[in-house]
């Protein structure tokens, strides 16, 4: 089916593109400073109202009566420093259910309707929490000392409850445009996680470096401390799989520019992770030097999706032109096997379907999640990741996974065979038209990945040459050296998933009950989820026609008819041989 001289020629035009991604590398651009020195926030008078807060109430759960009372305290802070004080109501899925949970905003005008919104999460999972805490009451101190300043910009302070639900109401209803948001995190635990400053998003884009700059500036000069950035490689598993469990993410996918200060990183600290005044003050200077270097200078820009290489920036354009250049190999090659299939005869139609077949299990592994979510079986399903643990792993959720499996399982030994013998997709699949079939259809898949987010197709480039090389070279090649290429195929997914699992601290199982929580909740679209679905099938399928030919493929089983002298039946043993016709 492939011919190596189409696959080998459609490689030429990858020298064009990756002259092209040279020179797309520009310098960083710089971020704002202020000459507005920040000694006016008083980090001693924050960390006595933090001890105020966690005694008022120590269990804030969301929508819960400690939660109550943290907003009605942060409603009366905002109030007598001269905010304009509103209040939102809503339904919301959160960490501990659905659950009526209000978010508070203070709104201090500018000469500019454009906006600046600061914003902390009062809720918290577990006892006492103080560290989460801590940005609530930074928040206070922040109200107090700009409710005496004169403002460029229009200065919202936000206090949400409910997560990723809550922030994503807030990022949708700004109230007005919106120029920049900082979110704060853990402004005095003792413990330092990096990165400091967090900018990836829940969809393909990050942070403008601009923003991510003028925090980072603002925190070196007022705390000392450095945010190290992410390794080129960590910057594309975030955008090929954009996940992040901080609160900036709904903000930065809403398309508002918006980065997450804290100590503890993207992860929440630790419910008993100690806090400290000085580490209250260094962080609460740093939001307050922020807050004024962005009302002072111009525009931000809106997030995109890139990756710093050294002291380069490379934007997303060249990176959708490298994953064209690299499925064009693959897609020309797919089309010419498919030609050559059907001058032969070769049924394919039949082998679409029987690959829609090997589909299915998963398809009803997804439609089951859904489900568990729609009878209630599922309780807690937020609309975006949570941390580690804010969702208990308790025997719901073991029960989720396993049922997920079981159905996928009893789907691919029980189902599949018997839904391709009724829509006719029967014959071995160690054939070229099986082939053609599993190729085409992972070339379209591809391709629609690719229009989504160029980052997750390239993501899918090894297995595409891999596989094809595996199941569609003319020439048979070892069933060793073809399982090795289809388990290289599988590597890159596999590293995603594994530095996931190390940058938010979870294992395995805890990996798979996120991955069914982001499905259930929607922070993963279903036609996302639908795509992903069948490429799974799509491996399975090439997986079926490797096993196939170890036993040789339906040549190996069909019976000798022609033989020549003592049973020999190679080469020449009819003629038409150089030696025989030359006599």
């Amino acid at each position: 089916m492939l011919d190596p001289r189409i696959y080998r020629a459609a490689f030429f035009p990858l020298l064009f593109v990756l002259v092209l991604v040279g020179f797309s590398l520009r310098e960083q651009p710089r971020g704002a400073t202020t000459t507005l020195a920040p000694d006016a926030f008083d980090g001693a008078g924050a960390f006595r109202q933090l001890d105020a807060l966690a005694t008022a109430a120590p269990n804030r759960e969301p929508g819960s009566a400690g939660d109550a009372r943290i907003a009605a305290r942060v409603r009366e802070g905002l109030r007598a420093n001269g905010f304009d004080v509103s209040s939102r109501r809503f339904q919301a899925q959160t960490s501990a259910g659905e659950r009526t949970v209000e978010t508070v905003l203070g709104e201090r005008t500018g000469f500019s309707s454009r906006r600046i919104l600061v914003v902390t999460q009062r809720d918290a999972v577990g006892s006492p929490a103080r560290a989460q805490l801590s940005a609530t009451a930074a928040l206070l101190e922040l109200a107090r000392v700009l409710g005496q300043r004169t403002l460029d910009r229009t200065l919202v302070l936000a206090s949400i409850s409910g997560g990723p639900a809550a922030a994503r109401e807030l990022a949708q209803n700004p109230g007005g445009p919106v120029d920049a948001v900082i979110v704060l995190g853990d402004m005095a635990g003792t413990e330092t996680v990096q990165p400091l400053v967090v900018p990836w998003g829940d969809d393909a884009s990050v942070a403008p470096l601009q923003l991510r700059r003028t925090v980072e500036l603002a925190l070196g000069t007022e705390a000392t401390l450095r945010s190290s950035g992410s390794s080129p490689a960590s910057q594309f598993t975030r955008l090929a799989v954009p996940l992040t469990v901080g609160l900036q993410g709904p903000f930065v996918g809403a398309g508002l520019p918006a980065v997450l200060l804290s100590a503890s990183g993207e992860r929440p600290p630790a419910a008993d992770q100690p806090v400290s005044r000085e580490r209250m003050t260094a962080f609460g200077r740093t939001a307050l030097r922020s807050v004024s270097a962005l009302d002072s200078n111009p525009e931000v820009a809106p997030p995109s999706a890139y990756v710093l290489i050294e002291r380069k920036l490379l934007p997303a354009w060249p990176i959708r032109l490298l994953g064209a250049a690299l499925l064009l190999p693959v897609l020309l090659a797919a089309i010419d096997g498919f030609a050559r299939v059907r001058r032969r005869h070769e049924p394919v139609g039949s082998w679409l379907r029987w690959v829609g077949a090997c589909a299915l299990p998963f398809v009803l592994g997804l439609l089951l999640t859904l489900l568990l979510k729609l009878t209630g079986l599922l309780d807690a399903v937020p609309p975006g990741p949570v941390a580690a643990g804010a969702i208990p792993r308790d025997g719901t959720a073991l029960a989720a996974i396993v049922s997920v499996l079981v159905v996928i399982v009893l789907g691919w030994f029980a189902l599949r065979p018997l839904v391709a013998r009724l829509v006719g997709a029967q014959g071995d699949p160690a054939t070229p038209g099986a082939a053609s079939a599993v190729v085409l259809v992972l070339c379209a898949l591809a391709l629609v990945v690719w229009l989504v987010n160029p980052y997750a197709a390239l993501l899918l480039v090894p297995a595409l040459h891999f596989w094809l090389l595996a199941i569609g070279s003319q020439s048979r090649i070892h069933p060793f050296a073809a399982l090795a290429l289809f388990l290289a195929g599988l590597l890159p997914p596999l590293l995603i998933a594994y530095s996931y699992m190390h940058q938010l601290g979870l294992d395995p199982l805890e990996l798979a009950w996120m991955g069914v929580l982001l499905v259930a909740g929607g922070g993963i679209g279903f036609g996302m989820a639908l795509v992903w679905a069948l490429l799974l099938g799509c491996a399975g399928a090439v997986l079926t026609i490797v096993l196939r030919s170890w036993s040789g493929g339906p040549e190996a089983s069909a019976p000798v008819t022609v033989r020549g002298p003592s049973s020999y039946a190679g080469p020449g043993s009819l003629g038409g041989t150089e030696s025989a016709l030359r006599r």
